[in-house]
This record gives structure tokens, C-alpha cells and sequence, in this order.
């Protein structure tokens, strides 16, 4: 739930409970002023029977109206006060009235008297002061939820457009990002905060690729050394018959180092942009190639290839192209079992290839990292094929993903994030 809806939730009931209850206390109170203002008439009617009683010695004329009921009950004493009740007018409808009743004696004889006057005009007035108290206050309720709405979205604007920034924020990016300048002191220091954060981790991100850049351009040297070396090693028979089976290890190991410093100076390489995408290649006919490449690979352990490509160009690189479909072919023949199979297609810019294996469904958060690998698998990979495969699809633009239906590994390209020239 956004903040502002919360806000508005929790605003929008206290404001309705206050003015619930601060409505039926207004209510309360206004009905007791307007029917004190009810008693004291009936007060006054009641003084103006004593004084005219004491200076006529009887009791006025009864000149009932609309306005005003009176009742004298001869002999016959009402409970003196104040009540409300309700009277039939002119043998209709009922209609409420609030009365005084008092006592008085007349020529010795004691009358009970009742003064009642109708609440019509009252009510009538309590219930418009009701209604108009609630129309304002739906008002008020209806026009604070438009201007904050309104205002919250201006005063929120620069932090959502904060969180968009830093969405979007891409490490590799040459970019950098400029946060939008705002007079409210929390999301000034936000944007602080995240642009000394950026600007951190974007030195640290430029510093380790300088070191792997610099690390693999000096391993080429000591390497080319050791191989020299080690072929002139594998030429003494004296040497190889006695240590042949070390001599093999370091060969493989060197052979390892030597993939592991090509691959690290691919991804400097990618990530430095150092490729130029402006050639029109082949996909299917790159696909095609690699397949033929490894195909004697899959016949030596029984692996079944089918293959469906449809012709589909790009505006790419051509070594990077055979780079991606190489790794991808590479990964699926290499972690694939004995008598396994492999199925690569490419329909419309989307080349799918999945390949059946031993190993249960990768980490789909972690199959992309430097370095992954699963922890059935033989360390015999560097684990950066697939990688340097996300690396070159993030440069190009393209879309590529990992998923495991029916026993089987599938990695797809989308290459129609790109713009492609033919197919």
C-alpha cells in the first residue's frame, strides 16, 4: 500500500469519527437550546395567566391557534413541569408539542393548566441546521481529499522520481544520474545519500574493472612463458616418461588459467564497450556453424542435436555473435548426460536452446553471476560462459533468460529487443 493512500485512509477516518462525534454533540446541544428557547415562552405564558388570574380573578379566554394549545381542568390538579408529548391536531396527524404544567387557584376553586406549543418549527429548523452541518462537512471531507491529493502528489513528485532514477540506474552505464533538486530537506538528503552512494559504488565498480583488465592484460606474459616451457618439458622423453602424468596436470591447469585470462579480458573488453555493433550478421548462420563445431564433441557421448532455424539477421558484432551461440551450445553439451539431447531453435529472433542434464534447476537469481556454478558440477568450467552471454546480450540490448520445464535447461535470446535489419 502506497504511503499516500495510507495517509489518506487513516486522515479520512479521524476526520469522519471527529465530526461524528462533534456532530452528535452539536446536535444534542442545539436541541437543548432550541427547546430552552421552547420552555421559556411557555414561561412566560405561564407568568402572563398569573398575572392576568391576579388582577382579573379569573382565569383569560382560551383562544387556541396553531401556535399554542392551552387545556383548563377544573377541580382537577396536573404534576406540575415540563413534558413532551404528542397531540392529535384537529383529529389528524399527531403532532409533537412541549407543554408546562402548573396548578393555580381561581375563586377557591384549583384549575390544572397546561400550555402546550408545537416543536413543528423547531424540528424543521434543527433538522436544516443538521443538514447543512452535513453537506458542509462532506464538503470539507470531499475538498481536503482533492487538495491533498493534489498537493501530496507535487510535494511526493521528487521522490518517485528518485526510486524511477535509481530503477533505471545501470552500473555499467557511462552515464550518470542527476536527481531532481527539491526545497524539502528529507528528500534533498535522500538524494544526497543516494548520490554519494552512487558515486561510491561507481568509483569501486571502475576501480575492479581497471584490476581485471590490468590482471588479465599481465597474465598473458607469465602464461605464454609457462607454455613455451611446458612444450619444451613434453619434448624431453626422459622427463616425460618419468614425470608424464604432472607434466599433464600442469598443461591442463595452464590451458584452464589461460581460458579463464581470455574470458576475463572478453568481459573488460564488452564492458568497455569496446565492440562496435554495426554489422549486419547471420544468426541462423551463425547457430548453424556452431553447431557443426561441436557436433564430432556430441557424437563422442551419444548427445542428440536437433536443430530448426529459420533465416534471422541483426545489426551486431560477428564475433560476438559467435561467442554467444558458442557458449550457449558449449554450456549445453558440456553439463548434458550421457546419451542426453540438445534442441536449438531460432523462429522470429527468439533462439532457444535446452539441453537435458543430470543437475536439478539452476538458481535463476545466480545463473548469470561470474563464477556460478552448481555444487554437482565438476570443476572443470571457469564459470563465466554464461556471464560473458548475459554480459553481450546487456551490451547489445538483447533479452535473455533462464528457465527448467520438463527435465530440461532452456536458455533463450530475444533478439528482437534489438533492431533488426532482415529475417
Amino acid at each position: 500500500m502506497k504511503l499516500f493512500t495510507r495517509y489518506n485512509r487513516l486522515n479520512i477516518m479521524a476526520t469522519v469519527m471527529v465530526f461524528m462525534v462533534g456532530g452528535f454533540t452539536f446536535y444534542l446541544l442545539l436541541h437543548y437550546i432550541l427547546v430552552q428557547q421552547v420552555d421559556s415562552t411557555l414561561q412566560s405564558e405561564q407568568q402572563e395567566i398569573y398575572q392576568y388570574v391576579k388582577i382579573h380573578g379569573d382565569l383569560p379566554e382560551i383562544l387556541n391557534t396553531k401556535d399554542q394549545h392551552e387545556v383548563y381542568s377544573k377541580g382537577v390538579p396536573v404534576p406540575e413541569g415540563y413534558g413532551t408529548v404528542n397531540y392529535k391536531s384537529n383529529g389528524h396527524e399527531k403532532k409533537l408539542y412541549r407543554d408546562i404544567r402548573f396548578n393555580i387557584d381561581v375563586k377557591g376553586e384549583t384549575y390544572g393548566v397546561i400550555v402546550s406549543k408545537p416543536l413543528r418549527k423547531t424540528q424543521l429548523l434543527l433538522n436544516l441546521i443538521i443538514f447543512v452541518t452535513l453537506a458542509m462537512i462532506a464538503l470539507i471531507l470531499v475538498t481536503g481529499l482533492l487538495i491533498n491529493r493534489r498537493i501530496l502528489n507535487n510535494i511526493w513528485r521528487p521522490f518517485y522520481d528518485t526510486v524511477r532514477q535509481v530503477k533505471q540506474y545501470n552500473l555499467s552505464a557511462p552515464d550518470a544520474v542527476t536527481l531532481q533538486t527539491t526545497d524539502i530537506e528529507e528528500f534533498a538528503l535522500l538524494n544526497d545519500s543516494i548520490t554519494a552512494m552512487m558515486d561510491s559504488v561507481q568509483q569501486d565498480y571502475q576501480a575492479l574493472k581497471k584490476f581485471t583488465g590490468h590482471a588479465a592484460h599481465e597474465m598473458q606474459t607469465p602464461l605464454a612463458v609457462i607454455r613455451t616451457r611446458m612444450d619444451m618439458l613434453m619434448q624431453q622423453e626422459n622427463l616425460l616418461n618419468e614425470y608424464g602424468p604432472g607434466i599433464a596436470e600442469i598443461e591442463q591447469a595452464v590451458q584452464r588459467l589461460s581460458r579463464l585470462n581470455q574470458s576475463l579480458l572478453l568481459l573488460t573488453k564488452v564492458e568497455n564497450r569496446q565492440f562496435a555493433l554495426n554489422e549486419e550478421v547471420q544468426i541462423d548462420e551463425v547457430v548453424e556453424s556452431k553447431c557443426v563445431e561441436f557436433a564430432e564433441m556430441m557424437q563422442e557421448r551419444k548427445i542428440s542435436l536437433s536443430l530448426s532455424v529459420t533465416p534471422f539477421s541483426v545489426r551486431f558484432h560477428r564475433q560476438l555473435a559467435e561467442i554467444l551461440a558458442g557458449n550457449l551450445v558449449n554450456n549445453a553439451m558440456r553439463y548434458n548426460k550421457h546419451s542426453g539431447a540438445i534442441v536449438v531453435t531460432l523462429d522470429n529472433g527468439l533462439l532457444t536452446i535446452a539441453n537435458t542434464s543430470n543437475l536439478p534447476a539452476l538458481e535463476q537469481e545466480q545463473v548469470f553471476q561470474r563464477f556460478y556454478r552448481h555444487s554437482d558440477v565438476k570443476a572443470e568450467g571457469n564459470g563465466l560462459g554464461l556471464s560473458i552471454v548475459k554480459q553481450i546480450c546487456d551490451f547489445a540490448g538483447f533479452m535473455v533468460n533462464y528457465t527448467y520445464s520438463d527435465d530440461m535447461h532452456i536458455f533463450c535470446v530475444n533478439f528482437n529487443a534489438s533492431t533488426t535489419i532482415g529475417g
